[in-house]
C-alpha cells in the first residue's frame, strides 16, 4: 500500500519517501533546476537514488523524526519533494524543496513548503526553521520571503565554495 500521507494540502499529498520512489528521485535530480541550484548529489542512476534515499531522507526520519518528503498531486502524479534537512553547520532544520520543471511556477512549492512548516511546528515541535539558497536563485528567495522567512544575509558555510543566503523563521506557537 505504501507510506501513509503525513500532510494533505488543497492539491497535494505529502509523505515519506520510500525505495519505490527511487526512479522519481533519479528523474528529479537530473532536472536542470536541481543541477543548477542544488548540485550533484551523486545520483547518476536509479541504483544511486536507492542509496541516496537510504542514507539521506530515510536515515533522517530515524535520526531526527523528519526529512525530505515526496510531494504528489492527489491524482497520484509525483511532482517533487519538500521537507526538512538537518545540516551540521546550521543551528536549526533547513527547509528544502524541488519540483520537476513542468510543475514549477504553479504554486506547488509554496503550497507544500507552507504545509511542511505547519507540520514541523504542530507535529514535530520545531519552532525555528532556516533555509540556505544561492543568491541567484530568485524564485526560491521569493518563495522563502513569501513564507515569512527573514533574510539574514550572505554567509559562507563549511563545504561551500561561495557564500549562500541564509533565511530563518521563528514559528509562533498558538
Amino acid at each position: 500500500m505504501g507510506e501513509p500521507f503525513l500532510i494533505q494540502t488543497e492539491r497535494t499529498l505529502i509523505r515519506k519517501l520510500t525505495f519505490d520512489d527511487a526512479e522519481f528521485v533519479y528523474q528529479l535530480q537530473q532536472s536542470p533546476g536541481w543541477k543548477k541550484y542544488i548540485g550533484d548529489r551523486g545520483v547518476h542512476s536509479v541504483h544511486d537514488a536507492i542509496h541516496y534515499l537510504k542514507e539521506g531522507p530515510m536515515r533522517s526520519y530515524v535520526l531526527h523524526g523528519y526529512g525530505l518528503f515526496l510531494v504528489q498531486l492527489k491524482s497520484g502524479q509525483k511532482i517533487g519533494i519538500s521537507g526538512l534537512i538537518k545540516r551540521d553547520y546550521l543551528g536549526y532544520p533547513d527547509i528544502g524543496f524541488a519540483l520537476l520543471p513542468e510543475y514549477e511556477g504553479k504554486g506547488f512549492a509554496f503550497e507544500s513548503a507552507s504545509a511542511v512548516l505547519h507540520y514541523a511546528m504542530k507535529y514535530i515541535g520545531i519552532d525555528r526553521i532556516q533555509a540556505i539558497v544561492m543568491e541567484e536563485n530568485k524564485k526560491s528567495i521569493q518563495l522563502l520571503e513569501k513564507l515569512g522567512m527573514k533574510d539574514l544575509g550572505l554567509q559562507l558555510f563549511p563545504g561551500q565554495e561561495r557564500p549562500l543566503k541564509l533565511f530563518e523563521i521563528q514559528i509562533e506557537k498558538k
